[in-house]
């Protein structure tokens, strides 16, 4: 599946880049950034205006893990984010949370070096995790070693992948067989993004 991650834009730009490339997306990821500058009512607002997409929270939470998924599910969200280094109980209160919206909750493990934290994500019922090269990162030669490093502790688990995935790059995050994958700038920042997002499905099929 397609993710497209809406980040540093404005709301009306948000709307006009989902329905140009609606027929390529499956899931609209409204990002951080997003969240912050215009709060859960853009996530009301994409829900509404594409009901038939999922539609991604990005909350990135790192504490009081029941109020901040009760107000991603509540607003709408589909699946929300929580940081896979946060306090076990911030997790186990968003699984719980997702459990009663009957949605899913997505670990991002951006900072998390060792395979042993998978390992106990897995124990605590985590079903779904990001593998994401953050943004300073992705400037750095080695920042796709962890694609690899954590590829036999992710068996068993939904995989999206990210950072900074285009047409050059993605064979390198194909190689974890992920589910999902997240694009963001190379389909918000082309000139024509429903023929940048076409590139990208056609690429995941090969």
């Amino acid at each position: 599946m397609l993710q497209v991650a809406l980040d540093r834009m404005k709301n009306d730009d948000c709307v006009q880049l989902v329905s140009d490339c609606h027929p390529y997306i499956d899931i609209v990821e409204v990002g951080t950034g997003v969240i912050k500058e215009y709060g859960m009512e853009i996530v009301r607002e994409m829900k509404k205006r594409f009901p038939d997409k999922c539609i991604l929270a990005d909350m990135k939470t790192c504490d009081a893990g029941k109020h901040e998924a009760l107000q991603a599910f509540e607003a709408g969200a589909d699946y929300t984010t929580v940081m896979g280094f946060s306090a076990d109980k911030t997790i186990l209160d968003t699984l719980r949370v997702s459990e009663d919206f009957q949605k899913e909750v997505v670990i991002d493990l951006l900072g998390i070096t060792s395979a042993d934290r998978i390992h106990e994500l897995k124990h605590l019922g985590v079903t779904a995790v990001s593998v994401h090269i953050g943004k300073d990162m992705q400037a750095d030669e080695g920042s796709f070693d962890v694609l690899t490093t954590f590829i036999n502790a992710l068996e068993g688990l939904k995989i999206s992948v990210a950072g900074g995935i285009n047409p050059d790059n993605i064979a390198s995050f194909s190689k974890i067989k992920p589910d999902i994958y997240i694009v963001g700038s190379f389909i918000t920042g082309s000139k024509v993004p429903s023929e940048a997002a076409k590139e990208i499905r056609g690429q995941m099929k090969k």
